[in-house]
């Protein structure tokens, strides 16, 4: 790569990279740390399949972006209408509350693993992260959320102190395990099935089509730069979901075995101390913190891109409160209101992040087939509009989201 190549694609590089690795925040490090406790490799199967949705996904949102100069929310109220738009806008505020207090659950959760009560770390993590993004500008809250995403690498050496057997790993990543088989087939296990809609639930959500395309428009990528934000998401779609790899490692190697059943990351980092050790058990926590305070920084300011795009205000993080009143409203209700949530006493926060999530599922297959529509339109794209294999697969996610909803409700029901 030449000095000039790098430069651009340096100045290129962070929405795609930061939306990819945001995917693994509090309630995607739940998911696969649960996937490999309860059955140990046999989901690990779903990683490459997954990952070639996202990349497909995200290159698809991107081009949006770069090639309009809009958001997604602002496409879809020019094209489907103000009903449309406010109803999905709707839908996705109550969705995103419930994930932001997940991952204010999550961060007090790993707090409180290394000792520190939640009742000053969180409203400390919410003070904080609100300054940052309030007093920044796009391109410093940028550069923080590039450096912390490398505490992602605490699941990495995790996994090693781990110590699995690599080979049964890489076995199981190309083929599913026989006992995987028989839960997808006779008796069919709605857990299973559930788990494996939350993975692709918690790998390409409605939220993070949104950030994605308002940060690239605010970003101001060019239509000559998108060869470098392809390669961006590309890179940062396969490393994100190498990290959900070796959270499924870590855990299957450790609590499978052992028969220990878990309901969130933190009783896996606690089940972690005995087994494999005091080192790998902080190092779990310390990173679900982090990665818990970077969705809490990024799902709400997705909230007030979409909203305000949706209603025709102004946005940007590098607006000032007298030029954008609205978005830092919407941004500030929802961290304190999520953080608040939180150090409640007895809080029903389980069944809002329930909630949270059968929302999002309901949501993503409708905002996928707006943004394939959008993005096959030849008056908005030109050229640019989608290859027949990017369709093909688009549209193979959508049905898959939809059928396995509608098998897993068969499950529960039978």
């Amino acid at each position: 790569m030449s000095l000039k190549r790098l430069k651009t694609y340096l100045a290129v590089i962070g929405p795609g990279l930061i939306t990819a690795m945001i995917d693994n925040d509090a309630g995607g490090v739940t998911t696969f740390s649960v996937a490999g406790a309860r059955y140990g490799y046999g989901l690990l199967w779903t990683i490459i399949p997954i990952t070639v949705s996202l990349v497909v996904v995200q290159e698809m949102i991107a081009r949006l972006g770069v090639v309009t100069g809009k958001g997604l929310s602002d496409l879809i109220r020019e094209h489907y209408g103000v009903k449309t738009a406010v109803f999905l806008m709707v839908g996705l505020f109550v969705a995103n509350l419930g994930t932001t207090v997940a991952n204010f659950a999550g961060f007090a959760a790993s707090m409180e693993v290394m000792g520190l009560t939640k009742y000053v770390m969180v409203p400390a993590g919410a003070f904080a992260i609100w300054l940052i993004v309030t007093r920044g500008t796009y391109s410093s809250v940028e550069k923080i959320l590039l450096l912390v995403c490398i505490m992602y690498a605490g699941y990495i050496i995790s996994a090693v102190l781990a110590r699995p057997q690599w080979g049964d790993v890489f076995k199981a990543v190309v083929f599913p395990p026989p006992q995987t088989i028989k839960n997808i087939t006779h008796p069919l296990d709605p857990q299973y099935i559930m788990l494996s809609i939350a993975i692709i639930g918690t790998t390409i959500t409605p939220w993070m089509q949104f950030y994605l395309q308002s940060s690239i428009v605010e970003k101001g990528v060019k239509k000559e730069n998108f060869p470098m934000s392809k390669l961006e998401i590309f890179v940062g779609s396969i490393v994100t979901d190498l990290i959900s790899f070796f959270i499924v490692v870590t855990c299957g190697a450790v609590l499978f075995p052992a028969g220990i059943v878990i309901n969130d990351a933190s009783e896996a980092a606690l089940a972690l101390k005995p087994l494999s050790g005091h080192y790998a058990s902080g190092i779990f926590a310390l990173s679900l913190g982090s990665a818990s305070l970077l969705g809490a920084i990024i799902v709400p300011l997705a909230t007030a891109y979409y909203i305000c795009e949706a209603m025709g205000w102004e946005t940007g993080v590098s607006k000032r409160y007298s030029q954008a009143p609205q978005f830092i409203w919407i941004y500030s209700v929802t961290i304190f209101l999520a953080a608040f949530f939180v150090i409640i006493p007895h809080a029903p926060l389980v069944l809002l992040m329930v909630l949270s999530s059968f929302v999002n599922g309901l949501l993503l297959p409708f905002v996928l087939v707006y943004a394939v529509t959008l993005i096959n339109k030849k008056t908005l794209m030109g050229e640019y509009i989608n290859p027949t294999g990017y369709n093909i697969i688009t549209w193979i996610t959508i049905i898959l989201i939809i059928s396995l909803t509608i098998l897993m409700l068969i499950a529960m029901i039978v």
